[in-house]
């Protein structure tokens, strides 16, 4: 998109001070992965990413090692149509089912690794997998047995990754 998405001013605030806001809602805190001196001003603590271009999956194992937690939700900074409400169920939802992860797929049917549920058993595989040149966070978790809920809502999984798609959802 040519800026940085998470900075972008969505109904009176950044998009990523929107979406840690309902992660904080929904799992009592949260926590940005970005430069923590770039996203300080948002009002949450942030850590830098540990694998700097090497994708979503460094990102989510970046958040895993930081986690204090054992179930952590994990959410994309482009995604304005996130809601506490859904997150809670989400997180919820990764509770009962007994697994290490959730991933929930829209009405695509395609899983979103970057609105999902993570424990922090699952770091280790997802270390190695990482290590062994794993990239592909959705084929990588789907490989390491992750569950898959079908959600039929379509809003939260809408993201912003073209300056048209964010002009449609900031109006």
């Amino acid at each position: 998109m040519g800026r940085d998405k998470a900075l972008l001013l969505f109904r009176g605030g950044a998009l990523a001070e929107r979406v840690a806001r309902a992660v904080e809602l929904a799992a009592g805190s949260a926590t940005l992965v970005g430069h923590p001196l770039r996203y300080r001003h948002l009002g949450f603590p942030a850590i830098p990413d540990a694998y700097p271009g090497q994708g979503p999956l460094g990102g989510i194992l970046t958040a895993l090692r930081a986690a204090s937690a054992d179930w952590n939700l994990v959410a994309a900074c482009d995604m304005p149509g996130l809601s506490a409400e859904f997150l809670r169920r989400l997180l919820h939802a990764a509770e009962r089912s007994g697994g290490d992860a959730l991933l929930p797929a829209g009405p695509s049917g395609r899983p979103e690794p970057l609105c999902a549920v993570y424990h922090r058993r699952l770091l280790p595989a997802l270390e190695t997998a990482f290590a062994r040149g794993a990239r592909k966070a959705a084929e990588t978790l789907q490989e390491l047995g992750a569950a898959v809920l079908p959600i039929l809502e379509a809003e939260p999984f809408q993201n912003v990754n073209t300056p048209e798609e964010w002009a449609a959802h900031d109006s």
